[in-house]
């Protein structure tokens, strides 16, 4: 298999992503249509202070993405991940951990805690293996990471 490299994006290029929004909307999932919606509209394009946006690439193929917000529903020093996806051809091969960890060593330095919100019972399994803890009663968080 060729090398996958982690690349911060620093701007989107919609067409880059054609694969992943075709099989996540396939699959049932909105994740990608709204992060191709919201950078588009200037809504979220993961330049605030502290934000990045990664994907994974094997030669000029995006097999994975995964962004890092400030938290939008909390005024304390918090991170949000947002819109990981991985092409199912390449999961559990290491690109979902690669790109997380991107995202946690980021927000080392500047944020506390990084949180998300999963309704995916796999995904939630996924990010307790990558030290997560699960959060109870909480309709905005479902996991979170003490850095």
């Amino acid at each position: 298999m060729n090398k996958m490299i982690i690349h911060e994006v620093t701007h989107l290029i919609t067409a880059d992503l054609t694969e992943i929004l075709n099989e996540s909307t396939e699959k049932g999932f909105r994740n990608i249509q709204r992060l191709i919606h919201d950078y588009n509209e200037g809504i979220n394009r993961f330049q605030l202070d502290n934000e990045a946006l990664f994907d994974c690439r094997i030669d000029h193929r995006v097999i994975g993405v995964c962004g890092l917000n400030q938290d939008p529903f909390s005024n304390e020093d918090i991170g949000r991940i947002r819109r990981l996806y991985v092409l199912e051809g390449f999961r559990r091969q290491g690109v979902g951990k690669r790109l997380v960890e991107a995202v946690i060593h980021r927000a080392r330095g500047h944020y506390s805690k990084l949180v998300l919100r999963t309704d995916n019972p796999r995904a939630g399994e996924f990010y307790k293996k990558l030290g997560f803890r699960e959060m109870q009663n909480n309709e905005r968080i479902t996991h979170v990471l003490d850095l």
